[in-house]
């Protein structure tokens, strides 16, 4: 098991310091000063590793961190309950939402590539790497739950013993959800994807999470002492399933099928089959049907045939999701019937709180689908022809593209706007008619304002490489500065007119320098990386 867990560290340690010096090879400016042969030269491989231990030690705690900011900490500022139920809100949060978690995040069955580079290519034990890194990773669980529980759960009023059983119980809920899975395997033969998740578990998921924020705002909250006994039974069921994981023989056989269901990775050392297995996935959420046309002509023609053949992962998604939004709002409207003083809670939040609305239509933004879609099934293949780089082309494609992945995610956007004007003027209105026309106009603009971004930096940066793989540190940099700037707006408190123009004014002016960007940089960047 040592060796095992030795050598497990420093493959996916090599791995992870290519991955950095490769990242940094990717910045713009970095790159003409560090030298090609980066990964030969030992100062840099050292600088690598430290950062790559920096990251491991990060990864622990950071996600936990943010995790209890966001989907606890920064809910319960949301409910107008006394004080004295702190602690009985948080234990109730947690309680759905490590349950939810664990059916989306098991860490045993995410096709990694250090397990396929482990397991396949290397030939390493299954079982034993298998056992050795999952334990490892709910021993991370334990330590990073562990100290979020003293810094979140204690000061909400949660005794020791309350915040010392919370890591055992998250542990413990994903260990039962793995050890279902494996029982599951051996009996119907059909292994879990946690990427992949069916429509029962998805199910399943909503139901926690309707359950974590709904019950609460329609004034329910489990007894503390109910949530206690259920966390002691999740701590303690997982641990009893304990032996499942030491029995299961099957480790190797159930990962082949789990990484034949990742093209990129059962053909990782082969792009052009990468490419074609790739293409082969996607085709199977393209439209064959035959009569499929169109009367326009250029690339008009183009992007009509691609936007009627994708329909599935374009319309369809964010058609669900406007559902999901009426459904929301409808029960807004109901519990302002069952609950009617929670109408002044509502009205105060919809005038301050439209910062908000920035992390969630980030969340309900089809942008990168988009763009991953565009490069796999279309631009592939069209940019090894000249033409389709030329500066005129390139913006009017770009236009073109921008104004079809506007129209598929302003439907949600447009509904969310609507529900959030009908729920302020239900819940008491406002003294100032144009707070309506501002709750709906600057939703439009941050959905707009996603679009234009994810599809200039899509051109700017270009980040998929032959085989399809994001290959740009640049991209993935600016991913990430994305969503914190976006989590950061929650701290943000303005009245919804200021803000609503201030997002109106910057959204319209990022779609005029986006379009400059596009014509005078695409030409030199958007190309298939090497």
């Amino acid at each position: 098991m040592i060796k095992t867990l030795r050598l497990s560290f420093a493959l996916k340690n090599t791995y992870r310091v290519n991955g950095i010096l490769y990242a940094i090879r990717q910045i713009p400016v970095i790159k003409k000063i560090v030298p090609a042969g980066v990964y030969q030269v030992r100062g840099f491989k050292i600088f690598a590793n430290v950062l790559s231990v920096i990251w491991e030690v990060v990864t622990v705690f950071l996600g936990k961190l943010l995790y209890f900011l966001l989907m606890i900490n920064g809910v319960m500022r949301l409910y107008d309950l006394p004080p004295e139920t702190d602690s009985r809100l948080f234990l109730h949060l947690l309680l759905f939402l490590s349950a939810g978690g664990a059916l989306l995040n098991t860490y045993m069955f995410n096709p990694t590539k250090d397990k396929y580079y482990a397991m396949i290519l290397l030939g390493m034990d299954a079982k034993s790497y298998t056992l050795v890194n999952y334990f490892y990773a709910l021993l991370k669980v334990i330590a990073g739950f562990g100290l979020c529980s003293f810094l979140f759960a204690f000061p909400r009023g949660c005794s020791l013993w309350q915040c010392l059983l919370i890591p055992f119980f998250v542990a413990g809920v994903k260990m039962s959800v793995s050890a279902y899975a494996l029982w599951d395997y051996e009996k119907k033969g059909t292994v879990r994807d946690e990427n992949k998740l069916s429509k029962y578990s998805w199910g399943i998921v909503a139901v926690f999470l309707a359950a974590a924020y709904g019950l609460p705002a329609a004034g329910f909250l489990i007894p503390a002492s109910v949530s206690t006994i259920l966390m002691l039974l999740g701590a303690g069921s997982g641990f009893l399933f304990l032996y499942k994981f030491l029995t299961f023989q099957s480790y190797r056989v159930m990962y082949k099928e789990l990484f034949s269901g990742a093209p990129s990775l059962s053909v990782q050392l082969d792009n052009k089959a990468a490419v074609k297995v790739q293409q082969e996935q996607s085709y199977k959420s393209i439209s064959g049907d035959k009569n499929i046309t169109s009367s326009r002509r250029g690339f008009e023609y183009l992007n009509e045939l691609f936007i009627k053949r994708h329909r599935k992962i374009l319309w369809r998604p964010a058609k669900k999701i406007t559902a999901v939004i009426c459904a929301l709002t409808a029960g807004g409207l109901m519990a302002f019937r069952i609950v009617p003083e929670f109408k002044e809670t509502v009205n105060g939040l919809l005038m301050t709180s439209l910062p908000y609305f920035v992390l969630i239509m980030y969340f309900l933004n089809r942008g990168t689908n988009f763009t991953s879609a565009l490069f796999i099934n279309c631009d592939h293949s069209l940019l090894t022809y000249s033409f389709y780089k030329q500066p005129q082309f390139i913006l009017k494609l770009f236009q073109i593209r921008l104004r079809e992945i506007i129209k598929v995610n302003l439907l949600p956007a447009a509904v969310t706007g609507v529900g959030l004007a009908i729920l302020l003027y239900a819940s008491g209105g406002t003294d100032n008619p144009a707070n309506y026309l501002i709750l709906v106009v600057s939703i439009l603009c941050m959905s707009i304002f996603f679009s234009v971004h994810y599809l200039m930096l899509y051109y700017l940066l270009q980040p998929y490489n032959a085989g399809t793989e994001i290959k740009s540190g640049t991209y993935q940099l600016i991913l990430i500065v994305t969503y914190i700037v976006s989590y950061l707006l929650l701290q943000v408190k303005l009245p919804t007119l200021m803000f609503g123009i201030m997002t109106i004014v910057f959204c319209i002016l990022y779609c005029i320098i986006a379009s400059i960007l596009v014509y005078r940089l695409a030409p030199k960047t958007f190309r298939i990386r090497m």
